[in-house]
């Protein structure tokens, strides 16, 4: 869900500390601690897929199997992992204060457990010291919808509890040898629209759907169940790796440990009491399948009730370990949406049926149905309201903006 590189909107207004005012606004007009930064994600950002003993994931089988609409693949990218050097100067240039990019768990562990690779850990190391060295703020994205297609091929990837240990042990591998010079980690990106585009309309790799709902064609895949396994597997697996680094890290390397999902502001398109509850709806499946198992370690009261038997079920040691699980809650923001009731078709449940929800970006549209595209226009109004709903939910935990504005 994310494009090759996202800069923070004033990041734009503000290339450069001592740059002439753009909107009447420089860079003293912000609080000192106010960090202006820009991310990657590594699929689309490094290449060099087959170099150094990167193993294949499941974006390339996905990109290969002309999933995408471009046809289009990671093979090359951005080459990142040939260029990073030109690109962490180009940082610098820019007075960057801070960068997060995403780890390729098949450059580093291309078995998907076990050895790691040196020439991929030499890659990160190397990264990681250039942006040391030149005065930029690391933040790491463990995990951004990318692991080993060799995790796919034995059990399923997210759809599988087994992926709770491999990814921990993942996440360990990551802590130990970075966190000398890292702080900031964020375990996994965008479970909530992740879990939805990889289980339910397929747009994501791995590509799983089912019939009505795909909007690639799938040839495997649940989408009526799927995305609630696989989300519950990614609170899980978060909420273990975070137990592992205040257990065994955290003391020692004073970092913290957030997970990110992805937001959106929903309008009710009319005052009906209808479209209220479909608002009220949206929120809990867009925020509260994410946040409310962190604050409370369990479901929505809404979800459960629509979901039935097929929303998985937190065992009290599960929702313990859940509780709590984050120093920070990183979102995703990149639009608003308006809200509107739609019946729910008898016998026909996925996500967006289980929603009953129509989305639209304005009053005028055609309804979208899915989550609408990112080259929407962008709502600053509606990146405030998040922040506030998110200040009333989850109370004093600090909220990072990783990702914001138009995409590029």
């Amino acid at each position: 869900m994310a494009s090759i590189v996202f800069l923070l909107l004033l990041l734009l207004l503000l290339s450069a500390h001592g740059a002439a005012p753009v909107l009447g606004f420089t860079r003293s007009d912000f609080p000192p601690d106010f960090v202006f930064g820009a991310a990657t994600s590594a699929y689309q950002y490094e290449g060099a897929v087959a170099e150094d003993g990167r193993s294949p994931s499941i974006w390339d089988t996905f990109t290969h199997a002309e999933k995408m609409a471009d046809k289009s693949t990671g093979d090359v990218a951005a080459d990142g992992y040939h260029k990073y050097k030109d690109d962490v100067k180009l940082m610098a240039a820019m007075n960057l204060e801070a960068y997060r990019f995403s780890i390729s768990w098949s450059r580093l562990i291309p078995d998907g457990r076990g050895a790691v690779n040196p020439k991929g850990l030499e890659y990160y190391n190397n990264l990681i010291d250039a942006l040391v060295q030149h005065g930029i703020q690391v933040h790491i994205m463990i995990y951004q919808l990318d692991y080993p297609q060799i995790l796919e091929d034995e059990y399923g990837g997210w759809l599988s509890p087994k992926i709770v240990e491999d990814f921990t042990e993942f996440a360990d591998i990551c802590f130990r040898e970075f966190g000398d010079r890292v702080s900031y980690w964020t375990t996994i990106d965008e479970p909530n629209v992740g879990a939805i585009g990889s289980y339910d309309s397929g747009v994501i790799a791995p590509g799983h759907c089912s019939d009505p709902f795909g909007i690639t064609k799938c040839t495997i895949g649940d989408s009526t169940v799927e995305p609630y396994v696989a989300a519950h597997n990614m609170l899980l697996a978060h909420a273990s790796a975070t137990r592992l680094y205040r257990e065994k890290y955290q003391a020692v390397q004073k970092g913290v440990v957030g997970l990110n999902i992805y937001s959106l502001w929903a309008y009710p398109f009319s005052n009906s009491t209808v479209d209220l509850e479909a608002t009220k709806r949206c929120m809990d499946f867009t925020f509260g399948w994410v946040l409310e198992p962190l604050m409370s370690g369990d479901y929505p009261e809404r979800m459960k009730k629509i979901i039935g038997s097929r929303l998985p079920s937190f065992t009290r040691a599960q929702s313990e370990s859940v509780i709590g699980s984050v120093d920070f809650i990183g979102i995703n923001h990149y639009f608003s949406v308006y809200m509107n009731d739609r019946p729910l078709d008898k016998g026909v449940r996925d996500y967006t049926a289980d929603l009953s929800i129509t989305y639209k970006t304005s009053k005028t549209d055609p309804p979208a149905g899915k989550l609408p595209p990112m080259s929407y226009p962008t709502d600053p109004k509606g990146l405030q309201l998040v922040l506030l709903y998110l200040k009333e939910a989850c109370g004093d935990i600090p909220i990072y903006i990783q990702e914001n504005g138009k995409s590029i």
